[in-house]
């Protein structure tokens, strides 16, 4: 098959997509790199898991399908890094394709073990920041793990990977009903059902979908956010069969967003003690490192991960006083996002998907909505859905202004 700029434009554009990339900025990242590399002018339609280049002058089209590869943090790292350079001029079209398949020929060690480990780290620290009891807290790490594995499993089995939402929430939440009622704890706080799920909750794809939404990118705006809603609806329907089945019942006191940490108190004595409060810092970090294992980072990427989710918490704790939870997620969500933008522009090595993404698991409430819906709390669901929207203002503010900046500072180059 002849390489011809289209098509190597097309390679580049659909290691974005399976970077995590937008598509709205995997269009704007390839009209760049044509404009940079001289060719001749050419629409880009890109979708989901495709690439229409089109030649308006032949009416040619060429058409490059993404292989739906899921790549590591440190593979999109690798990919932002190669559309940067492309888009300078310091890498030509001829390069791109050779690239592309060396780090895609990347393979990771230990996939499943990592991902099982990471989730499991990932539930454990969000079940300390959130200050659930401490045998809530032990519960999480394991219950974590096992949803890992589950979700390791079924994702290789074909079809199965439809229900996994379903039989993930069932086997969670009936879980922690069962060692709540051995343990004859009372009412379940929120996160300890929460967290072991976390990971599988669809905030950030949701969050994108309502971002393309407003870039006008209607298709996959629109064909994104269904899948999330049916995804949540899934796991609502697991939660609410794990819960039947067990007879767990939700504390509604517990129901907190990452700002209001310090009002958790304990449900009683001995494992019904909840941590110190510095403790919430430690679950950022296992937070962090838990993402950073389960998506594949690296050790410099884990880094920057724990600097960015220490900032998120930083900042959310810091302004939600003042200012009350929605402006405070909104605004460090614009505030995350320009400091994001900035630093890819600053190193190539950080790119803004790898760097903003795990701050999402602080911002949205995803998991607080979910619950909701199953514990029937209409007043939680309401503030999860004004935090969400808040989050999605505050990202499209905060691209903005760092679309603002990079043109300043191109133009005063």
């Amino acid at each position: 098959m002849p390489q011809t700029p289209a098509r190597q434009l097309g390679e580049l554009g659909a290691a974005l997509l399976d970077s995590g990339v937008s598509v709205t900025d995997v269009a704007t990242s390839l009209d760049r790199a044509a404009a940079r590399n001289g060719v001749a002018r050419l629409d880009f339609a890109v979708l989901p898991e495709l690439i229409m280049i089109t030649e308006p002058y032949s009416g040619s089209t060429t058409v490059v399908q993404s292989p739906k590869q899921e790549l590591t943090f440190r593979q999109a790292a690798s990919v932002n890094r190669l559309a940067g350079w492309v888009e300078a001029g310091k890498v030509t079209l001829a390069e791109v394709e050779p690239r592309v398949a060396r780090i895609r020929a990347v393979v990771r060690t230990w996939p499943g073990v990592k991902w099982t480990l990471g989730t499991a780290l990932l539930a454990l620290g969000l079940a300390l920041l959130f200050r659930t009891p401490w045998w809530a807290v032990v519960l999480s790490f394991l219950v974590g793990g096992l949803v890992g594995a589950i979700s390791k499993l079924l994702g290789r089995i074909g079809g199965a990977a439809a229900i996994m939402p379903f039989v993930v929430g069932f086997v969670s939440t009936a879980a922690v009903g069962a060692v709540a009622e051995l343990l004859s704890t009372g009412p379940v706080p929120l996160y300890a059902v929460c967290a072991p799920i976390a990971i599988l909750v669809p905030g950030a794809l949701i969050t994108n979908a309502l971002l393309e939404l407003t870039a006008s990118d209607i298709v996959t705006g629109a064909s994104r956010l269904v899948y999330g809603l049916i995804v949540l609806g899934f796991m609502v329907a697991g939660i609410t069969a794990g819960g039947a089945l067990t007879g767990l019942h939700v504390d509604p006191g517990s129901v907190v967003l990452v700002g209001d940490t310090a009002s958790a108190t304990a449900l009683g004595p001995g494992w019904q003690e909840i941590p110190p409060l510095w403790f919430s810092w430690v679950g950022v970090v296992f937070l962090a490192l838990g993402i950073g294992l389960a998506f594949g980072s690296g050790r410099k990427l884990n880094a920057v991960n724990v600097v960015v989710m220490l900032g998120a918490y930083t900042m959310l704790s810091a302004l939600t006083g003042p200012l009350g939870n929605l402006l405070a997620t909104g605004v460090t969500a614009a505030s995350l996002f320009v400091a994001a933008r900035l630093i890819e522009r600053l190193t190539l090595a950080v790119p803004a998907t790898v760097s903003f993404q795990p701050a999402f698991l602080l911002l949205v409430p995803g998991t607080i909505g979910l619950v909701a819906l199953y514990a029937f709390d209409v007043e939680s669901l309401i503030t999860s859905l004004l935090t969400f929207a808040s989050l999605c203002i505050g990202t499209k503010v905060g691209d903005v202004i760092s679309e603002a900046l990079v043109r300043r500072r191109k133009g005063t180059a």
